[in-house]
């Protein structure tokens, strides 16, 4: 990955609609040559999808926990448990004290409180330790170097 290749990316991250004639014009390419270099990036893997951010509160959505989750085996194999609960929205496996660290995102805390119980249900899991986030002071995301 070249500088004009980050260069894109910086500007696709600012805005993912951004048409290719600009996006060419900001970074210095013919529409064309930003159009191959983006197509280019999304076959090698680098750009993986394309999204809208949405606002959580906006679609009932407002109450954001993460969720340490405490097991009595190797989590690594439970992606595809984790993924079936809809309200999470980032599972990974960590080290330290706890296994796994969940993003869960629900209408209410008794909403949350019933993922919680759902996430008992799940072979091998023994704790949850929840940290209700009261507010976000940004999010940004991945810094193109």
């Amino acid at each position: 990955m070249d500088e004009m290749d980050r260069a894109l990316l910086a500007e696709l991250q600012r805005d993912a609609l951004t048409p290719y004639a600009k996006l060419g014009e900001a970074v210095g390419l013919s529409a064309g040559a930003a159009h191959e270099r983006v197509r280019k990036l999304r076959e090698r893997g680098v750009i993986r999808r394309t999204t809208v951010d949405v606002d959580p509160e906006a679609v009932g959505a407002g109450v954001l926990a993460y969720v340490m989750v405490e097991s009595t085996s190797w989590m690594g194999d439970s992606a595809e448990r984790f993924a079936d609960v809809p309200e999470i929205q980032e599972a990974h496996v960590i080290a330290g004290s706890a296994s796994v660290l969940v993003k869960v995102r629900t209408a209410s805390t008794g909403q949350l409180q019933d993922v919680l119980r759902r996430l008992y249900e799940i072979e091998g899991v023994s704790g949850t330790q929840a940290t209700v986030v009261l507010e976000t002071f940004f999010e940004r995301p991945v810094r193109v170097k």
